[in-house]
């Protein structure tokens, strides 16, 4: 006959969707009884309408109807207290102290900072960021991105995500995932095309939300977004990480390579050490012939790479205007994702993320 202790053995192996970690872990397993080769189970869930509540609810069917002896699975999924809500989120957080520093921003927290800067907007920086963040994905880290382009924002477009909001556990955020990525962006807290309006200090509050109030797991490299140029965010950056690495986007042309260099110099003086350069929009590759037209001019990447004491790490092509893709993410076979493939690979090179690729 089953045992108790069997069931929630078995019930270790589901996981919460959003959260990655097992429904029993987090507490959400309220109820199991077991009549002769029936079991009774209730799950608690978030909120009402979990969109995930499908989910989790097939998942434990599956696992209980594995067992030996099992022919009927009674399951009642609610939706938590109050205080049940508050009890999980202050779970996740791992302390009891809402205003203790962040568990991301902890001195011996193991996650590489890495931001994305450019001199002005229009050279694809934000693209380069999801792009970069996929292809790290891919090598089997455990990736997030803040959008920090807190008016620009753009990285929930790039990934195709329109309709979708991340769910809030009492005060915490759980940041939407897509392609193995976190991410978490302004785009999802303002109403919709209305532009935000607030000064420095604001921007500042809402960067430290997006470290503070959201949870994040285990994150191995964290990409962040930053606006162009070397306003209010970049400082809250460099104050906030000052020992965060620095990757320069630029395009080839004079112009964006003048002003890349004065947005790696901001990184320099604050001691950012900055990782490489990115030259994006290199060139268009033609796909019948192969052959390649550097329709910007040529030697921006050179330029930065040579001012900032660093390297090119990655010249991206121009990709075909015939993409009709919801998001901007490039395949992995197209020349772009092979491109994005080679730099996630000199990352993690020049940063030792190696190291912490998982088997």
């Amino acid at each position: 006959m089953i045992t108790k202790d069997q069931v929630m053995e078995a019930l270790w192996d589901v996981e919460d969707p959003e959260i990655h970690k097992s429904i029993v872990e987090l507490e959400m397993v309220k109820d199991v009884k077991v009549e002769g080769s029936k079991v009774h189970v209730t799950v608690a869930v978030t909120i009402s309408n979990c969109p995930l509540r499908t989910t989790i609810e097939k998942s434990v069917r599956e696992v209980l109807s594995r067992l030996p002896g099992v022919t009927d699975v009674d399951l009642t999924i609610h939706t938590m207290t109050d205080e049940e809500r508050a009890k999980f989120a202050q779970k996740l957080r791992g302390r009891a102290e809402p205003q203790s520093k962040p568990p991301l921003l902890e001195v011996d927290n193991n996650t590489l900072f890495l931001a994305v800067a450019s001199g002005k907007g229009g050279v694809g920086k934000s693209t380069v960021t999801a792009n970069l963040a996929v292809a790290l994905a891919r090598e089997g880290l455990r990736v997030g991105i803040i959008d920090a382009d807190i008016y620009g924002f753009s990285i929930p477009s790039i990934f195709g995500i329109k309709q979708k909001r991340p769910t809030v556990i009492d005060d915490l955020i759980i940041p939407i995932e897509v392609e193995g990525v976190k991410l978490i962006s302004m785009h999802f807290f303002v109403p919709e095309n209305n532009p935000v309006v607030w000064r420095g200090p604001m921007l500042g509050k809402m960067l430290r939300n997006f470290f503070g109030e959201v949870h994040w797991g285990d994150v191995d490299v964290m990409l962040l977004d930053l606006p162009p140029g070397t306003g209010d965010v970049a400082m809250d950056v460099h104050q906030l990480l000052p020992k965060s690495k620095e990757l320069i986007v630029t395009t080839p042309q004079a112009n964006a390579a003048e002003v890349a260099v004065r947005a790696g110099i901001m990184g320099v003086r604050t001691n950012h050490e900055i990782v490489g350069v990115v030259e994006n929009m290199s060139y268009y590759q033609c796909p019948g012939c192969g052959e390649k037209s550097f329709l910007f001019g040529k030697g921006g990447g050179d330029e930065v790479a040579r001012a900032l004491r660093t390297q090119v790490l990655a010249q991206i092509p121009i990709a075909s205007m015939e993409n009709n893709s919801a998001s901007s993410l490039f395949a992995p076979d197209t020349p772009q994702g092979e491109a994005y493939a080679a730099l996630a690979k000199s990352v993690m090179l020049r940063t030792n993320l190696k190291a912490v690729v998982k088997q």
